[in-house]
């Protein structure tokens, strides 16, 4: 039987594929290639180009692949677009979501893995973030998510599916291979912008706060490495396909990095000097999210491997040196 990884020409859910290969799985993508890259997508995947609103795509693919499970990254993810256009982010995630469980439910598919986000807790009430801490979204992007994971929930009652949602932090560096990594347009996460200024793409970083309540003043973030974070959606879905019932974890590092430490750390990578400007605070960006990850390690055995800042920014700055546009040419 194959696991269907929707979204899995983006970020995350390439990364994702990767590591269900090389585990020797057999593996169906679905992407609509709207944010994704065809390039991404590993080449023993069967790939088919889709977007999840459209049931009539979906329901061919459930009737022509015997999938067992579903790890779904289809969804918009930029938290200050979503604050711009909130509705785009209703339909692509919220709306999308609903066509896919519903096909998922018509033909029996029971076992989705759901890639969530800790933007689903907002102003955190406490440092490191637990699973049971309360959840007030403070952008609309953690608003649908966390509404996905209810969703699942309550189709959960009625149908008789299970999922685990994976709520994670900021997810960053590049496979082992160098064969993918990340690409955004426009990029909006910290570390591609910062290792575009040695790239030569942009003069300078922009820090969005120096005033925020964390020791040097900028925002303070759990970064955990992309293969990290694919590992834990292959444990999760072993863990439904063993019997596992609902659940919900955090995946980090348990560690935060302010934006700061985040730059000096990419000098010291580099060797480039990266002057930073700063600039106003993002609306909606919370001061700190750091993760509790001690749930996940002990119900699933996950375990990051690459989880030093350096590690991670290396294998960064080892697929943007070398991709400084992406997947495109040059």
């Amino acid at each position: 039987m194959a696991i269907l990884v929707l979204g899995g020409a983006g970020y995350i859910g390439s990364h994702t594929v990767y590591e269900l290969i090389d585990a020797g799985r057999d593996v169906v993508v679905a992407d609509n290639l709207q944010t994704g890259f065809r390039a991404a997508v590993h080449p023993k995947a069967r790939f088919y180009e889709l977007d999840i609103r459209d049931r009539a795509a979906l329901d061919a693919l459930f009737e022509k692949e015997n999938i067992e499970g579903v790890i779904h990254f289809a969804a918009s993810s930029q938290v200050g677009e979503s604050m711009s256009d909130p509705l785009k982010y209703y339909d692509n995630n919220l709306h999308g979501t609903m066509v896919l469980l519903a096909s998922m439910v018509a033909h029996g598919v029971d076992k989705i893995v759901f890639s969530s986000t800790a933007a689903t807790y907002g102003e955190p009430e406490r440092v490191p973030i637990l699973e049971s801490d309360r959840t007030e979204p403070t952008n609309c992007y953690g608003e649908t998510k966390l509404s996905m994971e209810r969703m699942m929930g309550w189709v959960s009652r009625a149908h008789g599916l299970r999922y685990v949602a994976l709520r994670y932090f900021n997810a960053c560096g590049a496979h082992r291979s160098g064969a993918i990594g990340e690409a955004h347009d426009p990029e909006t996460h910290l570390i591609p912008l910062i290792l575009q200024v040695p790239n030569g793409q942009r003069p300078c970083i922009k820090v969005f706060g120096e005033d925020y309540p964390t020791p040097d003043g900028t925002c303070i973030r759990d970064y955990i490495h992309v293969s990290d974070l694919a590992q834990a959606h292959i444990l999760a879905l072993d863990y439904l396909i063993r019997g596992g019932e609902n659940n919900v974890f955090n995946l980090g590092n348990g560690v935060g990095f302010s934006v700061r430490e985040v730059i000096e750390c990419a000098r010291k990578v580099t060797g480039h000097p990266i002057p930073a400007e700063m600039a106003p605070r993002r609306s909606g960006d919370p001061a700190q999210l750091i993760a509790s990850s001690k749930k996940a390690m002990e119900v699933l055995g996950w375990k990051p491997e690459q989880n030093d800042l350096e590690t991670i920014i290396a294998s960064a700055w080892n697929w943007h040196k070398s991709h400084p546009n992406g997947f495109g040419e040059g």
